[in-house]
């Protein structure tokens, strides 16, 4: 961090002020894609110092005829003896909510996104195409930013799971320790430092480069999370009797830990806490 050493000008200090309070849509947004970099910047530098032996390609774009823009984009892929790990990243601010049987995740109640697994597992399946079937091998990851909170299934963060949620700063510790708990499982290698070799060229040769499709991608995929976040249909709904609630309601149960992110109607919530009290 740099610090200013020469005394500041009150004019210029409240015309600051004044510049900083009435950011536009797009300063909004270049704040936004300049976090993600950094977070990009954040796990690259992990995956730099993982062993000769492991091969990592960040920001891969390949064919997926069954994904709506013809393509997958996967943010990190990291090969070991031990594994594949796919890694999909989020940068979002806030609390996470979210369950293994729910296609609707959120943050902070409000915002909508679909179930990242679910987003990764076509990623997976886009790569496999690619590679082969290497199912038994494939570590699922999502990583999200420390300026967020998971109220999500504990088994996510269970080292024995295939299906890890993480914190960006903790990605390499995860891999590290999965990678251990697979050695213990497997005495020899499951992937032969030739084989690594050879998924490792099929990818970089289906890797997508071309600017111009690169970003017809990324614009159909904007337009979709805007879509996708907009639509509150399937998170407004009480989980027992598909009733449609409130907003109100929505962020009492989102904010409420006991509903473990899940939407109940008013009749459903006090049924929900009459078997709570009825288990203590």
């Amino acid at each position: 961090m740099f610090f200013n050493l020469f005394k500041k000008n009150p004019d210029a200090s409240t015309q600051s002020d004044k510049t900083t309070t009435s950011s536009s849509p797009a300063q909004t947004e270049n704040v936004a894609v300049r976090k993600g970099e950094i977070g990009e910047y954040k796990i690259d530098i992990q995956l730099s110092q993982f062993p000769k032996e492991y091969k990592s390609i960040s920001d891969l774009l390949i064919k997926n005829s069954k994904a709506k823009s013809g393509y997958s984009q996967i943010d990190h892929v990291v090969i070991t003896p031990y594994g594949v790990f796919v890694i999909e990243t989020k940068n979002y601010q806030g609390t996470v909510y979210g369950g293994k049987e729910r296609k609707t995740w959120s943050v902070n109640g409000k915002y909508n996104m679909m179930n990242p697994f679910i987003q990764n597992y076509g990623h997976i399946q886009a790569l496999k195409a690619i590679v082969g079937d290497i199912d038994e091998k494939i570590i699922s990851i999502v990583s999200f930013t420390k300026r967020c909170t998971f109220k999500v299934d504990l088994d996510y963060r269970k080292i024995s799971s295939n299906e890890l949620i993480v914190y960006d700063v903790e990605l390499s510790e995860f891999i590290n320790r999965k990678v251990a708990v697979i050695k213990l499982q497997h005495r020899e290698p499951m992937i032969s430092g030739e084989v690594i070799e050879n998924i490792y060229q099929d990818i970089v040769a289906a890797n997508i480069t071309d600017p111009d499709i690169r970003k017809s991608h990324t614009d159909k995929l904007k337009n979709d999370v805007k879509k996708y976040s907009n639509d509150s249909s399937d998170s407004s709904r009480c989980v027992v009797c598909n009733k449609v609630v409130s907003e109100k309601v929505k962020s009492y149960c989102m904010s409420n830990s006991k509903f473990n992110g899940e939407i109940y109607c008013y009749d459903h919530q006090k049924q929900f806490k009459l078997f709570l009290g009825d288990c203590n």
